[in-house]
């Protein structure tokens, strides 16, 4: 019995969506919920990438332009643009997206280590690289994405958005 269990496939869910013609993926875990796209206050002083915050049931959530996090040209937002809400370090994070595809199943040995493309390069946040069907997923590592004080910034946004409401 012990060899049936060694040879079943373990399996781990992440959320799929484009940015582009490229595809990526999130744990299932991180993810809180998706969003038609909304509207977003500006708040002064914040980095390009980092959009603003929307007030999502009374909570204020700051929002990250994932195609200029990722130094990916600007596009204007249409109907399959959504807000994926993300838990990092428990601050809730929103992120833009082109379009949310499906929650997908990936077999852990369809896994494997991102590649590596020199010192110049940064793919810290590309957890691994996973082949679907005939399409390559680019599981994301969401806390990579920000630094530390970036988190702490956007806790800092989010206190001054309520304290301010």
């Amino acid at each position: 019995m012990s060899q049936k269990v060694a040879t079943q496939s373990q399996k781990k869910r992440y959320l799929t969506f484009f940015l582009g013609d490229e595809q990526y993926g999130i744990a299932i875990e991180m993810v809180k919920e998706i969003i038609a796209m909304m509207k977003i206050t500006m708040v002064p002083k914040i980095p390009s990438y980092m959009r603003g915050v929307i007030n999502l049931r009374g909570s204020i959530i700051p929002v990250i332009d994932t195609r200029l996090r990722f130094e990916m040209p600007n596009k204007e937002a249409d109907m399959h643009t959504a807000i994926i809400i993300v838990e990092v370090e428990k601050v809730n994070i929103g992120f833009i997206v082109d379009r949310v595809e499906e929650v997908a199943s990936i077999d852990v040995i369809n896994l494997s280590e991102p590649p590596k493309f020199g010192s110049q390069i940064d793919t810290d946040f590309i957890a691994s690289v996973a082949q679907v069907e005939k399409s390559v997923v680019m599981i994301l590592d969401v806390l990579k994405l920000f630094e530390a004080d970036e988190i702490i910034d956007l806790e800092q946004i989010q206190n001054r958005q309520i304290e301010g409401a």
